[in-house]
């Protein structure tokens, strides 16, 4: 039998009956898309042992969301053929649905659920994911709930307080994450579950809504023209799924985390992981990627401090590199996911610290040395070399080194001509073409740059009031740019 998955993280999400004689358990994979280090399958796999029934995962794209291109749409076909052969191994059932056009898969969701004993999926604090949970709440007629897999800290447990800065996040991560973070997923679910086969969906629901071709999940070129998205942004650098997720954990702990503390951010190495697209998209847990660190620095929780202090070193007690980089992995990714668990307005202007909202509308009429419309961001014309070459990485990879991203978003800053426009700007480039945008981690880098989780800074500068400042110039001075200037450069 599949253990239980933490109450803590399991969310009902209506006042529907279980229907102990249905046909089937449902899970419905929208934002964990994986097989294994899941908690939502565990929950889905534990519930069909139960009733002995079988389990359909039911993963399914859909063409209208905002900003859907060839390039996401990629991303993740790549993750559901990936997903298609590693249930295909198993009892399990596996549906891909693919919309041919917007508003096709409409409905589709209730008739898999009508015959069903329960619906499970997955919890999501951003993006369209809560709004469409709510609405699935109140149409499926049997019981839906939610699990959370979030991150280390199940996102209810950090429910008493929105948390401004990392300092504090990180105090009340010391205090609390040790009655969590050994509570991980099952590494494979679905490999020792007793379940029951199924021969096949209901007849009403395959007679009208296909299951993807596999052409289609092969997300070439081709099979993509097709699709009612955008077909201008072509492919990004990384390529979609678990398999791939788990080659770049493998590269990064062999290459990149030896030098992870000291290297992260200099362009011209490869310290950085490489892993948040796929923990975007759910390809990889960072549960998985916790277990693969402790497993390489011998860890267990008798090295953690006795005290929190809130410090970034030292409490865990494993090396520099691991612990910074776990900085990123928890403190600074799940502090994103509070602020969206508990704000629904996390991503406008309002939900800005209230000093930073009035140290730039103090200097809202500055006047700007520099002023570019979000067509000109876009295509990389700007005076500012520097800055075009971390735009045209994002152009042509769909991700951003990452201490040339805060310059991006500081730059965009200064050169808009109030930061409303700013915000709207940042979130348009960033969500548009970045891979792991959509996120809440990203809107915490976005918003960063026009001071949530920061301070205020003096002196104080035109445009920038008291939000920190950042400047091309001395980024140049603190970073080897030179090769990163011509890798990027207009010609290359």
């Amino acid at each position: 039998m599949i253990p239980s998955v933490p109450e803590i993280r399991i969310t009902r999400r209506n006042s529907r009956p279980l229907k102990k004689d249905g046909q089937y358990v449902v899970y419905w994979m929208i934002a964990q898309r994986r097989t294994r280090w899941n908690f939502a399958l565990q929950h889905a796999v534990r519930m069909a042992e139960s009733l002995q029934k079988p389990l359909v995962i039911f993963e399914a794209l859909r063409c209208n969301y905002e900003w859907a291109s060839d390039r996401i749409h990629r991303f993740v076909l790549q993750g559901m053929a990936e997903n298609q052969k590693r249930v295909e191994e198993t009892s399990a059932f596996y549906f891909p649905y693919v919309e041919p056009e917007a508003g096709h898969g409409k409905s589709l969701l209730s008739e898999l659920a009508r015959p069903a004993c329960a619906v499970v999926t997955d919890e999501f604090p951003s993006f369209f994911l809560p709004r469409m949970l709510h609405a699935a709440g109140q149409k499926i007629e049997v019981t839906l709930e939610s699990v959370d897999s979030n991150g280390l800290l199940p996102m209810t447990a950090g429910h008493e307080k929105i948390f401004t800065v990392a300092h504090s996040f990180r105090r009340f991560l010391q205090k609390t994450l040790p009655l969590h973070c050994l509570d991980l997923p099952e590494p494979d679910p679905l490999a020792g579950a007793n379940l029951p086969e199924l021969s096949g969906l209901p007849k009403s629901a395959i007679s009208r809504w296909a299951s993807a071709e596999p052409a289609l999940l092969e997300a070439s070129a081709e099979s993509l023209s097709s699709l009612p998205i955008d077909h201008s942004i072509g492919a990004g650098l990384a390529e979609g799924g678990s398999a791939n997720a788990e080659r770049r954990l493998e590269t990064f702990l062999t290459d990149g985390l030896p030098v992870y503390a000291d290297r992260r951010n200099d362009p011209e190495s490869d310290a950085a992981s490489g892993l948040s697209p796929y923990l975007h998209f759910g390809h990889i847990a960072s549960h998985e990627i916790f277990a693969r660190l402790i497993q390489r620095e011998g860890w267990t929780p008798k090295k953690l401090a006795t005290k929190p202090n809130g410090s970034r070193e030292g409490w865990w007690g494993m090396s520099s590199e691991a612990e910074s980089f776990l900085d990123e992995l928890v403190t600074w990714r799940e502090l994103g996911y509070n602020m969206c668990s508990q704000r629904d307005d996390y991503y406008q202007y309002e939900s800005l610290p209230e000093w930073a909202r009035v140290t730039l509308e103090e200097h809202e009429s500055d006047p700007r040395p520099h002023a570019y419309p979000l067509e000109q961001l876009e295509s990389a014309d700007t005076h500012d070399e520097l800055w075009n070459a971390a735009q045209r990485q994002l152009l042509r990879e769909g991700r951003m080194h990452n201490y040339l991203r805060m310059l991006w978003g500081k730059k965009i800053l200064e050169w808009s001509l109030h930061p409303r426009e700013a915000l709207r700007s940042l979130i348009q480039l960033n969500n548009r073409y970045a891979l792991d945008g959509r996120n809440p981690n990203s809107y915490s880098g976005i918003f960063w740059c026009l001071g949530r989780y920061d301070r205020a800074w003096g002196p104080e500068r035109p445009i920038f009031g008291k939000v920190r400042y950042m400047s091309s110039e001395s980024t140049a001075r603190k970073l080897n740019v030179k090769n990163y200037l011509h890798r990027y450069g207009p010609e290359s």
